[in-house]
């Protein structure tokens, strides 16, 4: 098994799991609802990135007392919330503003994926997963940034997509470190009982 840091990575993956179901959820109901009124939109996406503000910062607050990850968890947690009060509050009704601001938020969610996929706490296959994750961000973020042109609809659909990889990818994470979790309940359970044998 490749090394990870248990403290955090495998024992956090209730969190991923709920927020992979979230994003699903979210990202289904944007592909499929047809809702293509903007104020409707933004107030939508905006109250979503406000529920996953909250996933994250129980993240957090669940990392803190692990004394490892939290930084990385408050920092989610603020992009969301951040991204979710700018649209909410400054945006609602402008749609070339909106997309500035929903591009910018992919692309820096983007950036943090990757540079958590990088981090030596990771295991290869989570490291996998969260840079593949930040690469298509940035590269949706770029497309959504120079869509001035599209029609809602087409937005809709890039942004759906987007959390719907966010989605995927946060659940595939989070069973994967349950299943890691499990595996290391049974070789510590192992390691004990040899231990015993040899006193």
């Amino acid at each position: 098994m490749a090394k990870i840091n248990r403290k955090y990575i495998d024992k956090h993956w209730l969190v991923f799991l709920f927020r992979g179901a979230l994003a699903t959820i979210f990202s289904c109901f944007m592909l499929f609802s047809g809702i293509t009124e903007i104020g409707n939109i933004i107030t939508i996406v905006s109250v979503f990135l406000l529920f996953m503000g909250i996933v994250d910062t129980v993240g957090a607050l669940y990392s803190s007392t692990k004394k490892h990850g939290w930084l990385n968890a408050v920092i989610d947690a603020l992009v969301d919330v951040i991204a979710a009060l700018v649209l909410l509050l400054f945006t609602k009704d402008n749609l070339i503003y909106s997309l500035i601001v929903v591009a910018i938020y992919v692309i820096v969610s983007g950036l943090i994926d990757i540079f958590h996929g990088f981090l030596s706490t990771v295991d290869p296959t989570d490291r996998f997963i969260r840079v593949l994750t930040g690469v298509a961000g940035c590269i949706i973020g770029a497309v959504i940034i120079n869509s001035g042109d599209f029609e809602m609809t087409t937005f809709i659909r890039f942004f759906g997509a987007y959390m719907l990889l966010v989605g995927a990818s946060s659940l595939i994470y989070g069973v994967h470190n349950r299943a890691q979790n499990i595996e290391d309940k049974v070789a510590r359970k192992e390691a004990r009982k040899h231990a015993k044998r040899k006193k």
